[in-house]
């Protein structure tokens, strides 16, 4: 009896020993096997509708431990994966499991990859019934192909907060002249420690914390701004050696934030990982002048206004991607192929617009020179480019000189920009525009509204400190506002309804309320006579018509229109 008992125990042992065996096989092979890609295309909005929030059987199936998941609003889970030498994340059918709920899971999303650490990400959503659960657990990610699967061994950590998180880290090692301030220091992206404009912690409050091998290491904050933290590089021999050099994807520094005063304060949670020589990988020489911009699902525009501003004077443009999944990198390919200087940088950090405009000021300083800032639906231009026969690259760069002839020998050197703003309503227009916004949306509002900014970027402030389109300067340098008559922005801003109510789903700035938010109604952010949800108002193809304006669709039919063999026009930038 004895022995029969034995034999049923080895037999157990075994049959453990060869499923753990079995199972470490698969979780060595990570999440990127070869060339199998997911389009990235594929809609995090989708996953609302294929949601499946039942036991899902599998057969042979790697369970991936992300390194960190952090809960964003909406229920979004981002999940960031450890980094790779191949970092495209691959996956057929992935899914997010979560173990402490009957392994419920949804759709996993590949998102890109972080292109400093080469972290793939992916995104997935928190299902309903798991909400239940406090506190909320960190998924894994699997590739669904059959039945029969183990259920989960290890317990996953908890899903780290977005209200409260370091998310990047920028090492500044330029050694010039006129960069002394900025000298061996680091800049670090922290959520919620500022959590109201201008109300900001003093430095000397705060600590920036790099982990490394076990041990932690502080140094000084210098200044505190918005979610922009800038402290001192340690002279620590071993940390600093790795973080001037660099070391294998075995040896990061973690970088956070240390709150407050002794006992009292606490490390802020961190998916910042510092990597030397974070700078932008152009190429070539330095530009005079280029754009950057966030963006999100802005395929269907981006074409037009690239080649919009390329032809009157930008060099680079510099995408800070959201989030998108509208082929978005496909846009951008083509254009690249067609040797237009885009790059992207993805940036999956919710309402974080000012974060991302400083991070992109720093980024971008050693390739260029002025730096443009607006958005995808604005098109500058001056009217005294309005009769001209074809566009110039000299155009916009006209308006630099502007500024630096018109100087007394007592006047500061100007450092920005300033350039008011038409806004244009919807122009009677129930779709996109074929032809582009510059065709099709042609009245606008009388008044002159903000103003956008082009910036020298050694001009702006060490604390980064920006208001979304400006930024704040160095004492010693000043801004000029362009008159009507030397340069405008038109902002295409109340487009049809389609792509109007778009902006419903989130604001990107980190200090406006998103609309669906019954605050601040009479905010300059929001949009006169509609309510918290995106329903069409009556009328709203008629709105915001006070002034029609068709100065600019009259010159960019001049210089981009192709007649077409129905004795029509065609624009350059429409599809084929």
């Amino acid at each position: 009896m004895l022995l029969k008992s034995n034999r049923k125990t080895y037999f157990s042992i075994f049959t453990t020993f060869a499923l753990f065996a079995s199972f470490s096989f698969y979780l060595s092979r990570l999440i990127y096997p070869p060339n199998n890609l997911i389009s990235p295309s594929t809609t995090i909005s989708k996953l609302h509708h294929h949601q499946q929030q039942n036991l899902h059987n599998y057969t042979t199936i790697a369970y991936n431990f992300p390194q960190h998941s952090v809960l964003l609003p909406d229920w979004e889970v981002l999940l960031i994966f450890p980094p790779s030498p191949s970092p495209s994340p691959s996956c057929r059918q992935c899914r997010c499991v979560y173990p402490n709920n009957n392994n419920v899971d949804s759709p996993a999303v590949p998102a890109g990859v972080l292109p400093f650490t080469r972290r793939a990400v992916f995104k997935c959503l928190l299902p309903r019934s798991s909400r239940r659960f406090l506190p909320f657990p960190q998924p894994v990610v699997t590739e669904l192909r059959g039945a029969g699967a183990p259920p989960i061994a290890v317990p996953p950590g908890e899903l780290l907060r977005w209200h409260l998180l370091a998310y990047e880290v920028l090492p500044i090692t330029a050694i010039t002249a006129n960069d002394h301030d900025q000298l061996d220091d680091v800049i670090l992206f922290v959520k919620g420690v500022n959590g109201r404009q201008g109300v900001n912690v003093p430095p000397e409050d705060l600590r920036c914390v790099f982990f490394f091998d076990n041990n932690a290491v502080k140094t000084s904050v210098t200044s505190s701004n918005q979610e922009v933290f800038r402290c001192l590089r340690p002279r620590n021999g071993a940390l600093t050696r790795r973080l001037v050099y660099g070391g294998n994807d075995n040896e990061t520094v973690k970088v956070s934030l240390e709150v407050g005063q002794g006992v009292e304060s606490r490390v802020v949670s961190s998916v910042a990982y510092y990597r030397p020589g974070s700078k932008i990988a152009l190429g070539g020489t330095k530009s005079l002048l280029c754009a950057c911009t966030m963006v999100y699902n802005v395929a269907k525009f981006l074409r037009e206004w690239v080649v919009y501003h390329s032809n009157i004077g930008v060099d680079r443009f510099v995408l800070y991607d959201n989030g998108s999944d509208d082929g978005l990198e496909k846009v951008v390919k083509k254009l690249v192929e067609e040797n237009y200087e885009v790059s992207t940088i993805l940036w999956p950090w919710t309402k974080t617009q000012e974060a991302g405009f400083s991070h992109c000021a720093m980024y971008a300083k050693d390739s260029c020179t002025w730096m443009m800032y607006i958005d995808v639906d604005e098109f500058i231009y001056s009217p005294s480019w309005l009769n001209a026969s074809n566009p110039s690259p000299q155009m916009l760069k006209s308006l630099l000189h502007i500024n630096s002839s018109s100087l007394s020998l007592s006047q500061l050197p100007i450092g920005q920009i300033l350039i008011w703003c038409y806004e244009y309503g919807p122009s009677n227009q129930t779709v996109h525009p074929k032809e582009g916004v510059t065709q099709g949306y042609t009245c606008r509002r009388d008044e002159e509204q903000r103003h956008k900014s082009i910036v020298l970027v050694e001009a702006i402030d060490a604390s980064l400190f920006n208001a979304i389109h400006h930024f704040q300067l160095k004492e010693g340098y000043s801004a000029r506002t362009l008159s009507a008559n030397e340069g405008a922005v038109n902002h295409y801003k109340f487009q049809a309804w389609p792509e109007f109510m778009v902006k419903f789903r989130r604001r990107v700035s980190a200090y406006v309320v998103d609309w669906r938010q019954a605050l601040n109604p009479m905010s300059n952010d929001r949009t006169p006579g509609l309510g918290f949800e995106p329903i069409e108002p009556k009328g709203w193809t008629e709105r915001f018509c006070e002034v029609h304006d068709d100065r600019l669709k009259e010159a960019t039919r001049r210089w981009f229109g192709v007649d077409s063999s129905d004795d029509q026009y065609k624009m350059v930038w429409q599809k084929e």
